[in-house]
Formats: C-alpha cells, sequence, structure tokens
C-alpha cells in the first residue's frame, strides 16, 4: 500500500490552513507526516517541502502563528481573478496557459531575487528530501506546458517551491534551468493526478474550483484508477470565514492555521478510514 498525500494551492492562508490541519489530524493519532508521496502545488508545494524538511508538526504549526514577518503582501484582484479564468476557454488548454504565462512575463511585480528570498525564508531546509518522494508542480511561462519536478529533476528545491507559487500577474514567473515557470494552481489548484501508483491518497484542497473538467480534484482521482481509496479535505465556512476573502494577505495566516487545527477534529474519522494501513 503507497499513500501519497496531495497538497493544493491557496495563497498563505492556505498554507496556514493545511499546516494547522496536519498538526491536528497528527496530535488525533494519525502519522500524516509519513507519507510514501508528496503532491504541493503553490501553497502546498511550501507546505509540502516543509513537512519533508524534518521539522515537527507541532513546531511548523507554531510558526503558522507567530507574526508573518518577512512576507509579502498581495492580493487577488478582479483582474487577476478574471485572467485566470480565461484559462478556461478555448479547447486547447496548454495554449491558454501559455497566453496567461505570457501576460504573466509582461507584467510588472517585485524582483525575481526578492521573490525567491521570500520562499527561501519559509523553508527549514533547502534541500529535496530522501524520503518521501516530494513532487512539485509548475507551468512552463512561454509554452504552457504543466511540469512536475522532484529530486532526480536537477531543479533546486527553493526554485520548484518558487515557481510553483508563482502566481501569474501577482508574483514574477520564476526562472529555471533558464526557462521560466508560473503557478502549477495554473493547470489544476491540487494536480491530484500526479499521485501515480498509489492506493490510498489525502487530498487537502483549499481550493477546489476548477476552470476546465480536467482540473477537477474528483475527475484527477478518478484517473488514478477504480482501486484507490481517498478523501478530499476543504476548509467549513468557518476556515473559510478565518481566511477571509484575500488568500495572500499574511495577516490571516494564524486565523487559517487555527482554523485547519480546529476543523481536523471533524476531518479525523474520514482520514484515518484512507490513512490507517490497517483498514
Amino acid at each position: 500500500m503507497t499513500r501519497a498525500l496531495v497538497l493544493g494551492g491557496g495563497g498563505i492562508t492556505g498554507i496556514g490552513w493545511e499546516i494547522g490541519l496536519l498538526s491536528g489530524l497528527a496530535a488525533a493519532g494519525l502519522d500524516v507526516d509519513a507519507p510514501d508521496v508528496v503532491v504541493g502545488t503553490s501553497a502546498g508545494s511550501v507546505v509540502g517541502a516543509q513537512l519533508c524538511g524534518g521539522v515537527p508538526l507541532e513546531e511548523l504549526y507554531e510558526r503558522q502563528l507567530a507574526p508573518p514577518a518577512g512576507e509579502l503582501a498581495a492580493t487577488l484582484g478582479p483582474r487577476v481573478l478574471m485572467h485566470l479564468a480565461a484559462t478556461g476557454l478555448g479547447r486547447d488548454a496548454r495554449a491558454a496557459r501559455a497566453r496567461l504565462g505570457r501576460r504573466a512575463l509582461r507584467a510588472t511585480t517585485v524582483p525575481e531575487a526578492e521573490r525567491r528570498a521570500v520562499i527561501a525564508g519559509r523553508l527549514a531546509r533547502h534541500e529535496w528530501p530522501e524520503r518521501p518522494r516530494l513532487l512539485v508542480t509548475a507551468v512552463d511561462a512561454e509554452t504552457g506546458e504543466a511540469v512536475t519536478w522532484d529530486r532526480d529533476s536537477g531543479v533546486s528545491l527553493v526554485d520548484a517551491v518558487a515557481a510553483s507559487c508563482a502566481v501569474p500577474l501577482v508574483w514574477p514567473p520564476m526562472t529555471v534551468g533558464g526557462r521560466r515557470y508560473i503557478d502549477g494552481g495554473v493547470r489544476s489548484s491540487t494536480n491530484a493526478d500526479r499521485a501515480t501508483g498509489c492506493s490510498r491518497v489525502v487530498v487537502l484542497a483549499p481550493v477546489t474550483a476548477a476552470v476546465r473538467r480536467s482540473g477537477r480534484v474528483s475527475r484527477q482521482l478518478a484517473s488514478l484508477g477504480p482501486d484507490v481509496r481517498a478523501v478530499v479535505c476543504t476548509p467549513d465556512a468557518r476556515a473559510r470565514s478565518a481566511a477571509g476573502r484575500n488568500a495572500l494577505d499574511p495577516a490571516r495566516r494564524a486565523a487559517a492555521a487555527r482554523a485547519g487545527r480546529r476543523q481536523a477534529a471533524e476531518l479525523a474519522r474520514a482520514v484515518a478510514a484512507v490513512w490507517d494501513r490497517n483498514r
């Protein structure tokens, strides 16, 4: 039995909610810090790298409650959301992602180095883990091609996570191996179909909306095979209220983390039914 933890995108409040939920599940007796595979997209790539970095979940949770020093505030405004939604237009998904990527390349943002430093500051370790296998998703800004990196890809972990978190039109596309990349969430908020070969899959999805059917988490999980057992965890109404409307607001991180921790008690049984090796 191979277990995968799929960690979806959702901004800095999504990071807080996911870590809060994971710490709460661990406190309930679930070994969620011992997956075989971790798939990280955008915010989930940060959480995945942190989870695989050897820092105890309780410590990661406490860090989410501390003042968010070193973070850059931003806003997911109507213009950005409109362009993200436009990737659902047309038959060619890759071409639609490329159009968005080209807009991102022309956008005025903070310098790459400044944004990369923020991502580096979030990670306790900057080396890929030996175990579990960590997969980080991103999208080529020029071609729209979706990519998935791991420790054998020849890409630094900080660069991979920074690229996966490069929200187009908000943050700069990140340079990796001479090419520029944008947020892996442009393809799918979870990229759950990357958990191939896994028989048990737990998805933490701060955001479940999809502009294309192919990006829906239910459809992606179905593509893994009929015998795969999976559960999708999403924020409840109280957690959504705690996170607020701007997922990129560092000031809401602690509230989102506390909401995730609280919600863990409600989700523990459903997660255990998938995650527990004895079931």
